[in-house]
């Protein structure tokens, strides 16, 4: 009976001994898991700011600042041509009237009558390439602006009035040139010639 008390009580030491083993082998493994653990978490905080730093480098890579450049126009359009063989028709038209031969034809053509004329002189010249370029100017003006024409706005309505007096005042100095050219004897035509040229003018300022 003795011997069977002795052994139980030996089996509960034994027992209380490996638990208490048990524990400290715990005790101790438990500092080297949560240093694993620690250690696990610093390297997920280094890759998650590395995914971060690569994902921002790439998304500024991804999108360059593209300097804005400013708004250059063509040199050369249909409307800019238009614009500057009006001008040249108005310098021609100038020059033109100031290579007039004499004091002109406008009040005693009778008396001039006799004189011979000049129909290839320099100022027959500068009065063809004038209504030459006036041509163009219309035409190219037709070209470029055919609706801007509107006959319900009227004909103060900027553009209306533009082609209005621009074609007016083309006419007009054809009608001077070729009144000249066609007869034999000096004609006044310097007064046509020259509202011509004004109703140019008028035009061009209008949409200057």
């Amino acid at each position: 009976m003795k011997g069977i008390q002795f052994m139980s009580a030996a089996v509960l030491c034994l027992a209380a001994l490996s638990g208490t083993a048990f524990a400290q082998e715990s005790a101790f493994d438990m500092p080297l898991t949560s240093s694993a653990y620690v250690k696990d978490y610093e390297s997920f905080k280094l890759a998650a700011a590395n995914d971060t730093e690569v994902s921002v480098k790439k998304s500024n890579s991804a999108a360059p600042v593209v300097a804005a450049t400013p708004f250059e126009p063509p040199l050369i359009t249909g409307g800019k041509v238009h614009q500057y063989l009006g001008l040249g028709t108005i310098v021609l038209a100038g020059l033109t009237a100031v290579t007039a031969p004499g004091e002109g034809c406008e009040t005693n053509c009778t008396a001039q009558a006799n004189q011979p004329r000049q129909t290839n002189g320099t100022h027959a010249k500068l009065a063809k390439a004038t209504v030459a370029m006036a041509a163009a100017a219309i035409t190219t003006g037709l070209i470029t602006h055919w609706d801007d024409f509107h006959l319900a706005d009227g004909i103060t309505d900027p553009d209306n009035l533009h082609i209005l007096l621009g074609v007016t005042g083309a006419a007009l100095m054809a009608y001077a040139v070729n009144k000249s050219k066609n007869s034999t004897v000096p004609v006044s035509h310097a007064g046509i010639a020259e509202m011509g040229a004004l109703g140019m003018v008028a035009a061009i300022k209008i949409t200057w």
